[in-house]
């Protein structure tokens, strides 16, 4: 008794402090949870089973699709309730909320989980800290892990970078003003000895059309090119290699680096490159000024030779100007980075030398030569200092801004970069590098024709915008280009279109993945099928194909994707004699969209695909090729209208309801999205997405899922049948949907699932008759024409076929050098 009453006045007397510590507790198991969940991330989600609470998924705000679309919350159906079978309920009593997703503590800020690194390797000390723990867990290569640790470990010995750096600039933080852009004269016939300008190209990608159409248009005999074409982009660099031979003034580097956004890679590209201009003593420039393909001119050549001639001893950079201690933060100029495995690990904290005026903002400048000399050949302490600090830091969009600013030439900057870039910060600041960078940033969207006015409103002057593509929208180059050199002649032809490579036979087909290889392959039989039967009686159209793909295209036409263009070799049936058909496969639109349901007049569409783009709202993987193995997501666009409820319901070729949820959708959300984390791999065959208003339908669309004819580029084998099956037990996730299936009216599911059990063992060409017949239902195949004089006399030659990427391109032809020195 005596215990039992000293316990209770213990417990009396503390119960505040025990209290406070249960909280403790509970906010550590909180925050530890948010950071494992941020490492995990999205893809990790359909890659196990998920974890769900009774009727409800736990998903990020990106898989939601929350931010910038006015989806509130995503619910799944918990079968085990019977108000989920109401049709009498209110969209209210369906829309239940989801948990408050975890947020990041400070802004720009990507956290992986606290957890020890791998033991291939030994540490030369002992390391401390989440940040660089987690950075050596999740690096993927031992060499990567091991320069993760010979950081951390100097740095932690204080033995990394200097506490101090000089600064010679008598007065910090001023920067000169120039004229608005009323008062310029751009005249260049009133310029006494024009600078030359060497304009450094850092490109990716495979979209060579719209680089020779840049290249075009700031092209002059007195000007100088310099190309790095990423690592990873070997056909564009052998098509810059093309370039450079038919131009004296125009080469590409003799190396190359792989190159990512706010990694070190980026800067020691721009100072190698510099170092390289310096060294070529044929090639006299006066200001160094970076473009990348997206970029575009809004002034002529002219105009910024008069203006740069009349600015000569300027350096052009855009600083954030934010007060200093948020701008270094919101940078992350206060953390420690490293850049490898094509990834920038966040380790850590660190300093700002001392001495120093932290500056930074775009990484796109005009600077003149006498500052790249100084920042290529000075061995002074800031200089060098800055160089080895920025190698461990987001470093390109602050080193040249920090070396200007605290440098004897210091009054020579000029705030502004002499370009606009089209920011949405609403839409373009998802974290979308965070696959690549532990940190946050934005990235601009591309120019539409609405979007010119910002050239037209602004006072600066500025000779270039960004970003452009021309899979998005390519009528706000053609109004750019008009504006700058006056439009084509009337009936040239090629204008609208618009072409871009995917695959070219030296790429090798290991660089495509099973789904794009089966698909290629079967898009060209289909075209001689219908070749054949369209020619029924002449054994001179009946052609059999040769090996695989020459090229694939995407084609577009008026900003609209067209579908596929592949080209192979063939040999008519009886024949040796080889030649090259192109064909085209056209996508059939399969959505069905109900006009008298009430509220509901506000759908306008409903897609599935996979590579979403939530800053462009499209998918990138165009035409929505889709395999087994893919993770599809479904998008509905909407019109202005009152806030409501919509079910969305997933049915696989075997009927098997796949997953049923509600989004709820706000009045003035314009996109809703969702990736259901469905276990792979998916059921072959045609899909049916049902969007449904108390499961009455409001609209419906059917996606393929296409059945692989390969695996690792080889022919499928009877071992590999388990791609077709679809999921262990029929379960796209942990619980059932199947119960719904009266609700939603479907047919007898036992002869198709033994249908599709059937075709889950084909192999050979019963498997190749299965995917022909599959793709055949979604695409349109018949246009085929040749590479050169067909033994079919049906076909037309593709040089003068406007679909065709053999046919005429002039706005991106590269063709001689004019009389006054451009080619455009």
């Amino acid at each position: 008794m005596v215990a039992s009453a000293r316990a209770q006045k213990l417990l009396s007397r503390y119960k505040l402090a025990i209290a406070a510590a249960l909280t403790i507790l509970l906010i550590q198991g909180l925050v530890v949870w948010s950071l494992r969940s941020l490492e995990e991330g999205e893809a990790e989600v359909s890659h196990r089973p998920p974890q769900l609470l009774p009727g409800i998924s736990l998903i990020s705000p990106q898989e939601q699709g929350m931010a910038g679309t006015g989806l509130d919350g995503v619910v799944l159906h918990d079968l085990s309730s019977s108000r989920n079978y109401s049709d009498n309920r209110s969209g209210t009593d369906r829309a239940e909320k989801l948990l408050p997703a975890a947020m990041l503590g400070e802004p720009g800020s990507v956290d992986g989980a606290h957890q020890a690194p791998n033991n291939d390797f030994v540490p030369k000390c002992d390391i401390i800290g989440k940040d660089a723990l987690s950075a050596l867990h999740r690096a993927g290569s031992n060499q990567c892990r091991q320069e993760i640790a010979n950081i951390v470990c100097q740095h932690q010995a204080g033995q990394l970078m200097p506490d101090a750096l000089p600064q010679f600039c008598p007065q910090l933080g001023v920067s000169n003003q120039v004229q608005a852009v009323g008062e310029l004269d751009n005249s260049l016939s009133s310029v006494e000895n024009p600078v030359r300008v060497a304009f450094v190209l850092m490109v990716h990608g495979r979209a060579v059309r719209q680089l020779k159409r840049l290249i075009k248009a700031i092209y002059h005999r007195d000007h100088y090119y310099y190309i790095h074409v990423d690592k990873r982009s070997s056909y564009l660099h052998r098509e810059v290699l093309q370039v450079a031979q038919q131009y004296p003034n125009i080469r590409a580097t003799p190396w190359r680096m792989v190159t990512i956004w706010g990694g070190a890679s980026l800067l020691k590209a721009y100072l190698r490159s510099m170092q390289d201009l310096l060294s070529m003593l044929d090639w006299k420039w006066d200001f160094f000024i970076n473009l990348s393909a997206t970029d575009f001119p809004t002034r002529t050549n002219d105009e910024l030779v008069a203006f740069l001639s009349q600015q000569r001893d300027k350096n052009f950079l855009k600083s954030h100007g934010r007060e200093n201690v948020r701008f270094i933060k919101k940078q992350g100029l206060d953390r420690l980075f490293h850049e490898c495995d094509n990834h920038m690990w966040r380790l850590g904290e660190r300093s700002i030398p001392q001495g120093l005026e932290v500056s930074g903002g775009s990484d796109w400048f005009a600077l003149t030569r006498r500052f790249v000399e100084y920042v290529i050949n000075s061995r002074d302490k800031l200089v060098s200092g800055l160089k080895q600090n920025d190698t461990c830091t987001l470093s390109s969009q602050s080193f040249f801004h920090t070396v200007l600013g605290n440098s004897h030439m210091c009054d020579t900057l000029v705030d502004n970069n002499l370009r606009v870039t089209n920011w949405n910060r609403k839409l373009g600041c998802k974290c979308q590098y965070k696959h690549i960078v532990d940190w946050c940033g934005c990235s601009p969207n591309d120019f539409k024709p609405q979007d010119l006015i910002r050239i037209q409103q602004l006072t600066r002057p500025t000779f270039f915008a960004r970003k452009f593509e021309s899979t998005v929208n390519q009528e706000a180059i053609d109004i750019l280009d008009t504006h700058l050199y006056g439009q084509y002649a009337p009936g040239t032809v090629g204008i609208k279109a618009y072409w871009e490579s995917l695959f070219e036979q030296m790429d090798g087909v290991g660089s495509l993945s099973d789904v794009a290889f089966t698909a290629y392959i079967s898009f060209f039989r289909l075209g001689l099928k219908n070749v054949a039967t369209a020619q029924s009686n002449m054994e001179a159209c009946r052609f059999e194909p040769v090996g695989y793909p020459l090229s694939v295209h995407l084609y577009f036409y008026d900003d609209r994707f067209q579908g596929y263009l592949v080209r192979q070799e063939v040999q008519a049936v009886g024949s040796k004699v080889r030649e090259a058909l192109e064909m085209w496969a056209v996508p059939q639109v399969t959505l069905i969209l109900e006009t008298n349901v009430k509220e509901f007049e506000r759908l306008k569409n409903l897609e599935i695909g996979t590579e979403w783009d939530p800053k462009e709202r499209i998918f990138r993987n165009f035409g929505g090729v889709i395999g087994p193995l893919s993770e599809p997501l479904a998008v509905q666009k909407w019109g202005r209208g009152p806030n409501l409820t919509a079910t969305i319901v997933w049915i696989d070729p075997a009927l098997v309801v796949a997953v049923s949820y509600d989004i709820t959708v706000d009045a003035d959300a314009e996109y809703t999205q969702y990736k259901p984390p469905l276990q792979r791999p998916l059921r072959p065959g045609t899909w049916t997405v049902r969007v449904l208003k108390q499961w009455q339908r409001v609209a419906e669309v059917r996606f393929l899922v296409m059945p692989l004819t390969f695996k690792d580029k080889e022919p499928l084998r009877k071992e590999d049948s388990w791609l077709h099956a679809g999921p262990p037990g029929d379960l796209y996730l942990e619980q059932s949907f199947q119960q719904l299936s009266t609700v939603l009216k479907l047919p007898p599911q036992e002869p198709v699932m033994q249908e599709a059990q059937r075709k889950a063992q084909l192999v050979g060409q019963p498997l190749e008759a299965w995917v022909d017949d599959s793709l055949g239902m979604f695409w349109i195949t018949g246009n085929v024409c040749t590479a050169q004089t067909s033994s079919c006399p049906a076909l037309g030659l593709c040089s003068k076929t406007s679909w065709s990427s053999l046919s005429p391109d002039p706005k991106s032809e590269l063709g001689p050098v004019k009389s006054d020195g451009r080619i455009r």
